[in-house]
């Protein structure tokens, strides 16, 4: 058996598709008999009879049912392809990768990457979740092509895109402390308790920490989901954004102990990526497609929803 080609797979399931000869050499622009001797190559070469050509419209044989569904998933498989070299043959990446930090709201993040990629079937999108320092460091070590969280505005490396305000609340679950929540609780007060603080997912660059006690006991966590559970079961007190935190201060299973000592805080989420640096034509148009949608997000700012409420 000699090997088929390409050429004859396609117009097999032209004639298949469209019921008749003519109509795929119609569609596929070729003349009725190359069309025809296309197939009778193909089944010379395989040994089969794949078409029934005693009807008005061509069918399919047992063993040409059985062939067409795997020649299709075939054609499938090289239409990708073609239009993956496409992809390529125009400077298009074939990958991205994007990191996410802690404090953002994620599902608000992902519903935005989610319609940017699903106009670019053919970059594949690597993902990562870091906390602290660690998107920083995945920018600055060329590891990511874009990060958002937090960062330094006034660091001339980079630029940046502001997306939304998150706010930082401490809290406590109810009667984790043995004394009255008050305004004027100091961190010696705060001292013996245990203080539920996220790990720094950076490995190079010096570990970080916020609003932490000097001396207190304290326990790391990898994600602010984590930290929130062992929060609300009375295992620690920490500081959480709002946006997680909103039906738990509604209900009355967690507490705020803001005061004088310990403040609501906000930062600002922003999309960055290095400046200077080299970027390719989908990370350019990921770029200017944030940019477009910032207001947007802004408005639907989850701290925002909670406080029009």
């Amino acid at each position: 058996m000699n090997n088929f080609t390409l050429h004859e797979l396609i117009c097999f399931e032209a004639v298949v598709t469209t019921g008749s000869f003519q109509a795929a050499a119609t569609k596929l622009h070729r003349t009725h008999p190359t069309i025809h001797t296309a197939i009778k190559n193909l089944e010379s070469q395989l040994g089969i009879k794949l078409l029934n050509r005693t009807a008005y419209r061509v069918t399919l044989t047992a063993a040409g049912l059985a062939f067409q569904l795997r020649a299709k998933s075939l054609l499938s498989e090289v239409h990708a392809l073609q239009s993956f070299a496409g992809h390529l043959a125009r400077g298009d990446e074939s990958d991205l990768s994007v990191v996410i930090g802690d404090l953002c709201p994620a599902t608000q993040v992902l519903k935005l990457l989610k319609r940017f990629f699903d106009q670019c079937p053919q970059t594949r999108l690597h993902l990562h979740f870091e906390s602290l320092s660690g998107p920083w460091e995945r920018l600055h070590n060329k590891q990511a092509d874009l990060i958002i969280h937090h960062v330094d505005k006034s660091d001339t490396r980079l630029e940046s895109i502001d997306l939304l305000k998150v706010e930082l609340v401490p809290v406590v679950a109810p009667g984790f402390l043995s004394f009255p929540i008050k305004s004027s609780i100091t961190p010696s007060d705060m001292k013996n308790y245990v203080q539920c603080i996220i790990r720094d997912s950076a490995r190079e660059l010096p570990a970080r920490d916020y609003f932490v006690v000097e001396g207190a006991h304290s326990w790391t966590v990898a994600d602010q989901f984590t930290k929130k559970q062992l929060i609300v079961l009375g295992m620690g007190w920490g500081h959480m954004p709002t946006f997680l935190i909103k039906e738990e201060l509604t209900d009355g299973r967690l507490l705020s102990i803001t005061g004088k000592h310990y403040k609501r805080s906000s930062l600002d989420i922003v999309a960055a990526r290095l400046r200077g640096h080299t970027h390719g034509p989908v990370a350019n148009r990921l770029w200017q497609f944030i940019d477009e949608q910032s207001p947007l997000i802004n408005r639907r700012s989850p701290d925002k929803a909670q406080k029009s409420r």
